[in-house]
């Protein structure tokens, strides 16, 4: 059984972007910064959450670059901007990985967990089993199961996702619900 209380600086904190960092564009893809907008409250998250994890990493889906709506340095762009904002204020993600692929079988792209092998690669003191995947999708959740992590599942974009779930661990209704419950199980 999964429990808050288990976390400690040795866990892993992987994050999904879009939908739980920002929000989403229905039905498109963020193309540059000036559509990139924070959820209220995910700045203040990541400054809690970088008191009680040694590695956070964020893994994401970019098929705009597969589809060529948009380059690897638009991409780039996005998260230096993204990462400052965060930096400024007390908060961090010590890497970034995305897939840019089409292909759903890509063995990069969630839900199989190719990132996280990447991620693992850079950082050999991460354990699966003492990491956590906060996403807001079910294929996030399905990541997480596939490389052995705990899952955390955000409801800021599907809400109606069935809860309890046998994907999901935990449920919280955004990012800065999730730090405060680390916050306050670990005080």
């Amino acid at each position: 059984m999964f429990s808050l209380k288990n976390i400690n600086r040795s866990w892993t904190l992987f994050l999904d972007r879009d939908g739980v960092i920002n929000h989403e564009k229905e039905g498109s893809y963020i193309f540059n910064w000036n559509e990139f907008k924070f959820y209220d409250g995910v700045i203040n998250a990541l400054k809690i959450l970088n008191n009680y994890f040694d590695t956070i990493v964020m893994v994401t889906n970019q098929r705009g670059i597969g589809k060529k709506l948009m380059t690897v340095d638009d991409l780039n762009h996005i998260h230096q901007q993204m990462l400052e904002a965060i930096e400024k204020d007390g908060g961090r993600i010590d890497k970034i990985y995305y897939c840019s692929d089409l292909d759903n079988a890509s063995p990069n792209r969630k839900p199989n967990h190719g990132m996280a092998l990447q991620a693992q690669k850079d950082f050999p003191s991460i354990n699966f089993t003492k990491s956590i995947i906060v996403g807001n999708k079910l294929s996030d959740m399905q990541f997480g199961r596939n490389a052995g992590m705990h899952t955390v599942f955000v409801a800021t974009t599907h809400p109606s996702t069935p809860f309890p779930h046998s994907s999901i661990d935990v449920r919280y209704n955004d990012l800065l619900a999730f730090a405060q419950a680390v916050q306050q199980a670990l005080k």
